[in-house]
């Protein structure tokens, strides 16, 4: 995938040596001077969302054999994850006769990349972006953000969220929203016009940068103006969007 041609060359200071990744896993290295046969690498969490990746917090530093550098890769990146990428072993193999060395960095940016070329577009767009915490989905187990989804007390990714709350099973409505009802309205970061597809739900007012009281007089506008309607109003990090249970089509 080519770059953006409106995006400024970083100016590179080369600190940091990306060895992989996966689903879960970004892993670095910035030294590969070796000391009693092992070097040090570094696993920084990292979580694919429908919206771009987000890498975490509580970096882990592991130890791994100098002399099966290319094996330890190979091994915890393996191509049958879909996710998988990996480093040209000719160039990590020059590094390591060189004993290449930088500083570890107290945070990643793409400027700092020896390698940019060998990272995926969507992990490139994400070491610009602050880190944030990360967890892991009650139901699904796959990385994600810390209290962007959570339903009945558990952190879910987007993808079970959606498929959840915005189920048959969601707190539908086909009439106005009496005022207490807005309080426990269910909240998300975001929503996503492709995950909802999967359940057969659309938007259909997104109000964002209002007064509480006039959003949430818009929202049941919206409602009001409809007599067969299924509809769910969510609270997000914006503000308030309704959705509407998509009619099942004729056959």
């Amino acid at each position: 995938m080519e770059r953006s041609q409106s995006k400024a060359a970083p100016v590179r200071d080369g600190r940091v040596y990306v060895l992989g990744g996966n689903a879960s896993t970004l892993a670095f290295v910035s030294s590969l001077r070796a000391e009693k046969g092992q070097t040090m690498a570094w696993l920084v969490p990292m979580a694919w969302t429908p919206v771009g990746v987000t890498l975490g917090d509580g970096w882990q530093r592991v130890s791994i054999a100098a002399d099966n550098m290319g094996g330890w890769v190979d091994q915890t990146f393996p191509p049958e994850d879909e996710r998988s990428f990996v480093t040209p072993l000719r160039d990590l193999e020059m590094l390591l006769r060189v004993g290449w060395h930088a500083e570890v960095p107290q945070a990643l940016a793409e400027s700092m990349l020896v390698n940019p070329e060998d990272v995926p577009e969507d992990v490139l767009d994400a070491l610009d972006h602050p880190l944030a915490a990360l967890t892991q989905c009650a139901v699904c187990r796959r990385m994600c953000v810390r209290d962007d989804f959570v339903w009945n007390e558990r952190q879910l990714c987007a993808w079970d969220y959606h498929a959840t709350v915005f189920s048959k099973r969601g707190p539908w409505r086909e009439e106005p929203y009496e005022e207490r009802f807005f309080e426990t309205l269910p909240r998300a970061a975001y929503v996503a016009p492709g995950l909802l597809h999967e359940v057969s739900v659309e938007p259909v007012l997104a109000v964002a940068g209002l007064p509480e009281d006039r959003m949430r007089t818009l929202i049941n506008i919206a409602i009001g103006t409809d007599k067969d309607g299924a509809y769910l109003a969510v609270r997000t990090d914006q503000g308030l969007t309704l959705l509407r249970e998509r009619a099942a089509t004729a056959t």
